[in-house]
């Protein structure tokens, strides 16, 4: 994944980059450079040989030194002691003596001087094109300016791009908070804002998911609760008249189920509403599988295995597996259980009823689903299933709904260890 701190540092390296090499180019073009020593040797050898010997008359040395200068630049030509033998031009140049600077082979911008092997030395002045020295200092300025603006126009569509996703990122957040649950924003590029993107994705259908569920939560708890409350108050008005026991018992089961109910949609607002566990700690899963098998007279087999979790919600998970396996297995026998599997603890729950359409087994776990033709078998909040995925879940494990051979239904739950 790209970092987006990178990206802006090599934009501005490499923008110093080519600026630094542009700007060197155009300093050695526009301004002029020194010759190197060997240049300057190799000029004072030339000179040497075309100027006469150094005990020559100054005559001869002075018609010389305008054979070599030929009117073009301004020369003088200097004694080993450093007196002015000859010069050419019209501005002649100072002697040695009185030059307050030191004897180097370059000497300013336009100033020459060199040493000739016989002791004499060598001083010219070269002036600059009319049309250079005017163009030089506003060349230079103008190419520096040209590349500032192609840094600039440069780097707007990198910052551009970047400021612009965080935008459409902000309207996205604002559509969420003002209550547009389906607000998503797209995701470019690999560095920090996309992942910033995806993020706020995830969180969006994350809350999208747990809105909806409570509110299906709520619209089927209310459809749930509306007949045991209808009972109840018809089983009320009955007792006003008449008392019979079997009033009384139906009034009882009426209460029961309402308050079993309420229980497990507690429970899974609970569950819903949290993301860590209250309660941790070593669970004998086959132990607590043997004591609630006793409640409906089966009998577990396999081996002792051991997780970590909340021993209350995993009592409740296999009550729940157990319910559902009595209440649809036809009166078949239940059988359970309980194995490691790849460093896994394996529940397995199996009932010989008529068991579940393939198509149907993962939506019966979503909250108050029913089965086709459930509705006419008695009992059931409608919440069981969906509370064993709930529980599964939080303990870092899954819940699966198979079919078996000849016939009846297996719920296997697998649980981190």
């Amino acid at each position: 994944m790209r970092r987006l701190y990178l990206n802006l540092y090599l934009t501005v390296v490499g923008s110093l980059i080519v600026f630094a090499i542009v700007a060197g180019y155009l300093w050695r073009v526009l301004v002029h450079v020194a010759p190197p020593p060997q240049a300057a040797e190799l000029a004072a050898e030339i000179a040497q040989g075309a100027l006469p010997a150094a005990d020559a008359p100054r005559e001869a040395q002075q018609a010389a030194l305008e054979r070599l200068a030929r009117g073009r630049i301004n020369i003088a030509l200097f004694a080993p002691d450093g007196t002015r033998i000859a010069h050419v031009g019209r501005e002649p140049l100072a002697s040695r003596s009185g030059d307050p600077q030191p004897n180097f082979p370059w000497r300013g911008r336009r100033i020459w001087t060199i040493e000739l092997p016989d002791g004499r030395s060598l001083a010219a002045r070269l002036p600059p094109p009319r049309e250079q020295a005017s163009f030089a200092p506003l060349g230079l300025f103008l190419a520096f300016g040209l590349i500032a603006l192609a840094v600039a126009v440069g780097a707007y569509p990198a910052v551009r791009r970047v400021t612009g996703r965080l935008e459409r990122l902000q309207v996205s957040v604002e559509a969420l908070g003002a209550g547009n649950l389906a607000a998503r924003v797209k995701v470019e590029g690999r560095d920090e804002v996309a992942s910033l993107a995806a993020s706020f994705n995830r969180s969006a259908e994350r809350i999208e998911s747990l809105v909806a569920a409570h509110k299906s939560l709520l619209a089927n708890a209310s459809h749930e609760l509306r007949s045991p409350l209808a009972r109840i108050r018809m089983a009320t008005e009955l007792l006003k008249t008449d008392a019979k026991p079997e009033l009384r018992a139906e009034l009882e089961r009426d209460i029961a189920e309402l308050d079993a109910l309420l229980d497990e949609i507690l429970l899974s607002s609970r569950l819903d509403a949290t993301d860590a566990l209250e309660t941790r700690e070593e669970v004998d899963l086959l132990a607590l599988a043997a004591e609630e098998c006793a409640r409906v007279d089966a009998m577990p087999s396999g081996e002792s295995t051991t997780v970590h979790g909340d021993p209350r919600l995993l009592r409740r998970m296999i009550r729940n597996l157990l319910e559902n396996a009595r209440r649809y297995g036809g009166g078949t026998p239940i059988e359970v259980g309980v194995t490691s599997l790849d460093g896994d603890a394996l529940l397995r729950v199996c009932d010989r009823g008529p068991g579940v359409a393939e198509a149907e087994r993962e939506r019966i776990f979503q909250p108050f689903y029913r089965p086709a033709g459930a509705r006419e078998r008695a009992g059931g909040t409608g919440l069981g299933l969906a509370l064993v995925r709930s529980i599964a879940r939080k303990h870092g494990g899954e819940v699966s709904c198979l079919g078996r051979a000849g016939g009846g239904t297996c719920f296997e739950v697998s649980l981190r260890q």
